[in-house]
């Protein structure tokens, strides 16, 4: 599809919405790694900052079809991107004192600006990533603040399943359990990988009969934890006073807290020991690292197949994946 960017001139009536006539733009950046939205930092002619997102089909990458693109409300994994989504979501996380960006302006009338938006603080401290590569000591505090408001999430239970604005309207309702979704799930991308990579289609069955019997080992559950659902260390920023932000949070579920677990191991290698929390179902975790191989095999090679430009990383999450989760056989 033809891509269509969002231009400074077209800014203004966005700008003057959120601040009236005070600021003026004095540059316009694409931010890079969005694949759903666009985000963009807006520089002002008074030296301060912002970031736009701008919820536009024609800044989403993604193929629209495929599971991960799935609009069935009911799907924990129905597509995590939209105003909806992230209002829902930074309201509930700002209400449990986890760290959001402060909001400038939020606009679906599309009165300002051709497309669903959202204004918000710039956080400058750059991302959690970043500072584990330039200094892990320094970034200790950080993570260990990451790991309580953590905490604070996975403790908000639901016996319900899936997105926030989901599981207020009702229409989250399901007879499928968390192990079951993602038992499903994981079979359907094990079948897309195996459609297309020799090493996966070599040991599609045995990698079936894994996948089965360790979904058969997990125990019923009935409630839930609020989870990010994709937090790996470059959605994590850091503001002026160490504290951890949270970014990329239309995601966000209740579903089984081992499922976040799962993700962050495999998101922050070492550094995951901060994070780490007791209690947690060791079986449960074991399966859904499993399924969680099989999916970054399966989503990546959907987002290649439309036009995303940032191609070399994405080749390397389904090199590494595909090795994972066939070491699962032993």
């Amino acid at each position: 599809m033809g891509r269509g960017f969002a231009e400074r001139d077209r800014l203004t009536g966005v700008v003057r919405a959120a601040y009236g006539s005070k600021r003026g733009i004095a540059s316009l950046e694409r931010l890079r790694g969005g694949s759903k939205k666009g985000v963009y930092r807006l520089a002002f002619d008074d030296e301060t900052t912002a970031i736009l997102y701008v919820w536009n089909p024609a800044e989403n990458y993604w193929p629209t079809v495929g599971d991960e693109a799935s609009t069935d409300l009911a799907d924990p994994f129905c597509e995590a991107s939209g105003f909806d989504l992230f209002e829902a979501s930074h309201a509930r996380l700002g209400s449990l004192g986890v760290a959001v960006p402060r909001i400038h302006l939020m606009d679906r009338s599309k009165a300002h600006y051709p497309a669903e938006i959202a204004l918000v603080e710039d956080v400058r401290g750059g991302t959690l990533e970043d500072l584990l590569r330039r200094d892990p000591q320094q970034a200790e505090p950080v993570l260990k603040r990451l790991s309580a408001a953590l905490a604070t999430m996975h403790r908000d239970h639901s016996q319900g399943i899936g997105k926030l604005t989901a599981v207020s309207s009702g229409a989250a309702r399901q007879d499928r359990s968390c192990e079951q979704i993602v038992l499903d799930r994981a079979l359907e991308h094990l079948d897309q990988a195996a459609a297309r990579i020799d090493r996966v289609a070599a040991a599609r069955s045995q990698l079936a009969d894994v996948t089965r019997t360790l979904a058969a080992a997990v125990r019923p559950r009935v409630q839930h934890g609020l989870i990010h659902g994709e937090l790996g260390p470059d959605h994590v920023l850091i503001d002026d006073d160490g504290q951890p932000v949270l970014i990329d949070i239309e995601g966000v579920m209740f579903f089984d807290v081992e499922w976040e677990h799962a993700f962050l191991g495999l998101r922050f290698h070492d550094h995951y020991r901060w994070l780490r929390a007791s209690g947690l179902d060791d079986q449960r975790l074991r399966f859904y690292l499993l399924a969680l191989h099989l999916s970054l095999i399966a989503g990546p090679l959907r987002l290649l197949d439309g036009d995303f430009p940032d191609r070399e990383p994405v080749m390397k999450i389904i090199e590494w994946n595909t090795g994972q989760a066939l070491s699962f056989l032993g």
